[in-house]
């Protein structure tokens, strides 16, 4: 990483900390894990069950929200402030400016994903008295969530390129809920004939699948996640991520700034 791309992915990352509603949604989603543990008293017997997930779904779900949020508005905003002019007059790249944004939005995310992972490890904590070995697959979990979360916001920035902010909201988190039934589309594919069958199968592996990286329910449950899975999921998800970025950056060096 160059240092001008470190610059602006600094300066991303700073912004978005001062975002009052960055706060609010951690908040939020600490407050969630925290009910977890009430839900988890309810529920005999399966308190660690509920509390993990719970808790990862919320850290998914917020963070999720967090990648959209923020992601829509990243060039969107510079351009209505003005201020994208004054970096890109300087000898910085317009794809640099990109990839710098998207660095810059990702360590914000990890830094959020940490401190919410805290609040589900301390949920945990307070209902089991103390920690299991199987509870180290949070730690998986946790990296398969940060996936999803590079994936969604390439794809945020991807579809903020070309569209309004709105649209590249709506479409960003359309293809976050197509993509965890990503493998149902398939299943859908495979029972129907002819064009039809053409069609979905082609939607179900355009889309990311975001159904691959999502293991709450196998970690909830004590299970441990195979090495070779982990490595070809987090290759998918870094591929996928870098073709997305590619496409904004291919959309953003031809649009008309003017």
């Amino acid at each position: 990483m160059n240092s001008r791309i470190a610059h602006i992915a600094f300066n991303t990352f700073r912004e978005a900390v001062r975002d009052r509603v960055l706060y609010n949604l951690i908040a939020f989603a600490l407050l969630l894990s925290g009910a977890a543990i009430l839900v988890g008293q309810i529920s005999i017997d399966i308190e660690r069950l509920v509390v993990v997930n719970l808790g990862l779904t919320a850290v998914t779900l917020f963070g999720v929200v967090i990648a959209i949020f923020i992601g829509i508005g990243l060039v969107s905003k510079e351009i209505e402030k003005r201020t994208l002019f004054t970096v890109l007059s300087r000898p910085v790249r317009r794809w640099e400016f990109v990839v710098g944004k998207f660095f810059g939005l990702t360590g914000t995310l990890v830094v959020n994903t940490f401190f919410m992972a805290i609040g589900v490890f301390l949920a945990l904590l307070y209902v089991g008295r103390h920690f299991q070995a199987s509870d180290l697959g949070i730690l998986t979990a946790l990296l398969f969530i940060i996936l999803q979360f590079l994936i969604v916001c390439s794809l945020a920035l991807l579809l903020s390129s070309f569209s309004s902010p709105m649209l590249a909201a709506v479409f960003t988190f359309a293809l976050f809920v197509i993509g965890n039934l990503s493998e149902d589309l398939r299943g859908f594919a495979a029972a129907t004939h002819g064009i039809t069958r053409w069609i979905t199968t082609t939607i179900a592996y355009l889309v990311p699948n975001f159904s691959a990286l999502n293991v709450i329910s196998q970690v909830a449950h004590g299970e441990g996640v195979a090495g070779r899975l982990i490595f070809y999921d987090s290759l998918y998800a870094l591929l996928y991520s870098a073709m997305a970025i590619s496409g904004a950056v291919l959309i953003f060096q031809r649009r008309n700034l003017k």
